[in-house]
């Protein structure tokens, strides 16, 4: 077997960023070797502190660097309580938690972790992209010592979730976004494209339940407030497997049809956060995640807490 794939999972925590926490932490060929916070589904402190509230689940001392608190050049950003809850996880209530967030800000814990493991590191991105394009700006060398960054984020042939043209990550920070896009690095782009096509129902939670009590418990508890956001905006079909897509991304390519696509934002108007191709732009093309193994995917999320209690 080929050594695992080292992550740090850039988040927001989050019903579905939890659901790629576990994803994460129990894939054989994945290594979660840190966590950056962002602010996004929640704030940037509350984020930091449900990443070592998922750490502490599992009983794992991993590194949680503390991202940034609002996008590069606008003020107005407001949580998406009506979609994760005011906390984050639905209705489940905050804990106190013990842990300290790492010496380091997001980015530059990016860019020294890349710099002592060139090569070897995927940033998986799964929030606005602030921290990434904060790590540019800190150090444009990381475009070389990073293996790849892994977004969930962007629609390519489809609408978007938080206005006709986005998807909520870029439309939360598009400026981060165009930055990120325009770099000299392989990105791979897992956007509403594909997930989603991979809903999760009910049953699906349930049987994750029944498979992992307590982990499995949890996903399935803060699931209910998700799905019925879900049928607030009229999808009755289960929630949309947005962010441990991307994670599964990072170890299994292949599961996912991809294209090649030079990718630019829009950073004024209607289209606010739009992601759109730019065939003659002279910058590295994206790898757009266009098709996946919606059965495989989702089969393989749901298994994966097998590992657990």
């Amino acid at each position: 077997m080929m050594d695992p794939v080292k992550i740090i999972l850039d988040t927001d925590p989050g019903i579905d960023d939890a659901m790629a926490f576990f994803q994460a932490i129990g894939d054989p060929k994945i290594d979660l070797v840190g966590m950056t916070t962002i602010f996004g589904n929640v704030t940037v402190d509350i984020a930091t502190r449900n990443a070592f509230r998922l750490a502490n689940m599992v009983g794992r001392e991993i590194p949680v660097a503390r991202g940034a608190e609002q996008p590069l050049d606008w003020k107005e950003f407001s949580p998406s309580s009506h979609v994760h809850g005011d906390e984050g996880f639905g209705d489940i209530a905050p804990i106190p938690v013990i842990g300290t967030a790492h010496e380091l800000s997001a980015d530059a814990y990016l860019v020294d972790t890349c710099a002592k493991n060139p090569g070897e590191i995927t940033i998986c991105a799964i929030g606005p992209l602030t921290n990434l394009a904060l790590a540019l700006r800190r150090d444009p060398n990381i475009v070389n010592t990073v293996k790849r960054v892994v977004i969930m984020g962007g629609a390519f042939r489809v609408n978007g979730n938080i206005s006709e043209h986005a998807e909520a990550n870029i439309h939360n920070d598009p400026h981060a976004a165009a930055e990120v896009f325009a770099a000299d690095w392989e990105i791979v782009m897992v956007g509403l494209d594909v997930t989603d096509t991979i809903l999760c129902t009910e049953a699906d939670f349930a049987e994750i339940k029944q498979i992992s009590p307590n982990k499995g418990g949890f996903i399935e508890d803060m699931s209910k407030f998700y799905l019925e956001f879900y049928r607030s905006v009229d999808v009755h079909g289960g929630c949309s497997l947005h962010d441990p897509a991307a994670v599964i991304a990072c170890a299994y390519p292949e599961w996912f049809e991809i294209v090649d696509a030079k990718i630019d934002v829009v950073l004024t108007g209607d289209k606010w956060g739009n992601t759109f191709e730019v065939p003659n732009a002279n910058t590295t093309p994206v790898r757009v995640c266009v098709g996946v193994q919606i059965d495989t995917v989702k089969r393989h999320f749901i298994e994966t807490f097998k590992v657990f209690d």
